[in-house]
């Protein structure tokens, strides 16, 4: 009974009512308000910010048409050469002399195009249907170059028509010169075995090489042309390189893809 009347004393009582009370210390209301203003910056620059994403693949640099590959539509023994390397030269050009049992047949090319490689030299023989030369399809020297990326089969329906996008050619510093400027045209809607890269590039090694990670997908890209630099062609840089670049030269691209606010990430 007695602490019951002391509680209550108390209670009627009560003491240290002129003792200030204390709040939270300067620090802390300096570290809440921090934490609060980069939250909300952060919150702000997902709704209205954007990402930019890219996508970078293997390329060649080569002509719309594309190559192909000529077979010898005889058997025999090579007698004569008659064109170079690097030649252009129209449809139906003499390539080979090849003396056979019925006599001499001339191998000649099936479309109009320029020489990239030949297989056969004088005195060697030759079945029928074997590769002997590989011709790039073109109408002209003048005709424009393209790119053609190789891009991972689950990647390319992501890549959007009309995109840029950044060339690093093999045989162009890109510290001096920069790099080659070009868009999006089209994308291959399948993806392609070696035999086919190899068909369309009349190459078989770049058919492996293209293919090492996997069936890619063709990325067709258009490249900037500008009347003001050497190579007819825009890059980065103001001149770009102060020579021609020439086709089945190798490159590497970089698409760069749609922007995405950072939100769309967080949103089913």
């Amino acid at each position: 009974m007695r602490f019951r009347q002391q509680a209550l004393s108390k209670l009627q009582s009560p003491e240290e009512l002129d003792l200030p009370v204390r709040f939270a210390r300067p620090q802390g209301r300096l570290v809440l308000g921090v934490t609060v203003a980069v939250m909300a910056a952060a919150c702000f620059w997902a709704m209205t910010g954007t990402v930019s994403s890219t996508l970078s693949a293997p390329a060649i640099l080569t002509h719309a048409q594309g190559s192909y590959v000529l077979q010898s539509p005889v058997a025999g023994q090579i007698t004569g050469v008659l064109a170079e390397e690097g030649e252009t030269l129209p449809a139906g050009s003499p390539l080979l002399k090849v003396r056979t049992e019925q006599g001499d047949r001339v191998v000649r090319t099936i479309d109009a195009g320029r020489l990239t490689a030949l297989s056969a030299t004088i005195g060697a023989v030759v079945g029928t249907g074997a590769d002997v030369a590989s011709v790039e399809r073109m109408k002209s020297a003048d005709d424009p170059l393209m790119a053609v990326l190789y891009v991972p089969g689950d990647s390319g329906p992501g890549v959007p028509v009309g995109a840029s996008v950044d060339l690093t050619v093999q045989s162009v510093p890109t510290q001096q010169f920069g790099v080659l400027r070009g868009r999006v045209t089209a994308v291959g809607r399948a993806a392609l075995t070696r035999q086919q890269i190899a068909r369309s590039l009349g190459d078989a090694q770049l058919g492996e090489q293209f293919s090492v990670h996997g069936r890619p997908v063709a990325v067709l890209v258009r490249l900037d042309r500008s009347s003001t630099t050497t190579s007819g062609y825009q890059w980065s840089s103001h001149q770009g390189p102060p020579y021609a670049i020439g086709s089945m030269t190798p490159a590497t691209g970089v698409v760069h893809l749609a922007d995405q606010r950072p939100i769309d990430w967080l949103l089913p």
